[in-house]
């Protein structure tokens, strides 16, 4: 069951989620994929090298295998990271969870809400992520970067205000 599940209040339903984009796991799933290649590389070699004693040998499979941990614990972390975050709109208010060691909520309600922006890079019009902006009724900005589908997050945001009766920015 996921955060914003367990933290529903009474006749809320969620609207709309969605999550960090896959771009952010780019860096780390291409540093792991490297490192479990490179691991994979190193014991094909050392396996058919008969010229190499065994301490060596035994060394260099140590290092290959702790490459290939390494880089598989990168792919898992970069999983984790981007599953780690909801954004959520509900009928009744906009609930964003992020972290993973440590958490970090954010809810307002969609009566509260003065405007939502989005930003996104030309890569981010082409790939389907942005930066969304949340600003509450005179509070400060609230960022939320790399969100998978943006502008569906502020259609439904707006639609859910103009459902209640509010002001669609």
């Amino acid at each position: 069951m996921s955060y914003v599940e367990r933290h529903l209040i009474a006749g809320e339903q969620v609207v709309f989620q969605t999550k960090h984009h896959w771009i952010v796991m780019l860096g780390t799933l291409l540093l792991g994929i490297l490192l479990d290649a490179a691991g994979m590389v190193a014991i094909a070699y050392l396996v058919n090298r008969q010229d190499l004693d065994s301490g060596t040998r035994k060394a260099g499979m140590i290092a290959a295998a702790l490459a290939i941990i390494t880089g598989s614990a990168l792919i898992i972390w970069g999983v984790l990271k981007r599953n780690a975050t909801e954004m959520v709109v509900t009928n009744k208010r906009v609930i964003v969870k992020t972290g993973i060691v440590t958490r970090r909520t954010f809810e307002m309600l969609l009566s509260r809400i003065e405007s939502i922006g989005i930003e996104e890079p030309a890569w981010g019009r082409i790939l389907g992520y942005g930066t969304v902006i949340l600003r509450g009724v005179g509070g400060t900005p609230d960022e939320f970067d790399l969100i998978a589908k943006p502008l569906a997050f502020r259609s439904y945001v707006q639609e859910q205000i103009a459902a209640a009766g509010g002001n669609p920015n």
